[in-house]
């Protein structure tokens, strides 16, 4: 059994928050199953928008993907969260992974 079917386990017996998502789309991730995990990343920031390294995880999901955009726009969407929240450093992380996108998207 993996660490994400351990996880959807849990999920399944009626646990669901932010940090047992996260965990899932981490896992997910890690096992190459990014469409998958972004849906569970997604979950992670609903149920606490103020969570940094959810959105953070969550955009490079998008960005392995190639769903640029997407990814784009969740990584401003965390950044304004990480400063709100006075997380700089995932505020700093994101923003070089967001010019990182923002120049491929420019070359292309």
């Amino acid at each position: 059994m993996s660490q994400a079917d351990g996880l959807l386990k849990l999920l399944e017996n009626g646990q669901d928050n932010a940090l047992l998502r996260f965990g899932i789309g981490s896992a997910l991730l890690k096992e190459g199953q990014a469409e998958t995990a972004c849906e569970h990343l997604a979950r992670a920031v609903e149920h606490d928008p103020s969570y940094s390294a959810a959105w953070k995880l969550y955009g490079k999901a998008l960005a392995e993907l190639e769903r640029n955009d997407e990814a784009i726009n969740v990584y401003e969407r965390g950044i304004a969260m990480a400063e709100e929240k006075g997380d700089l450093q995932a505020a700093k992380e994101m923003k070089v992974f967001l010019k990182r996108l923002q120049k491929a998207q420019e070359s292309s």
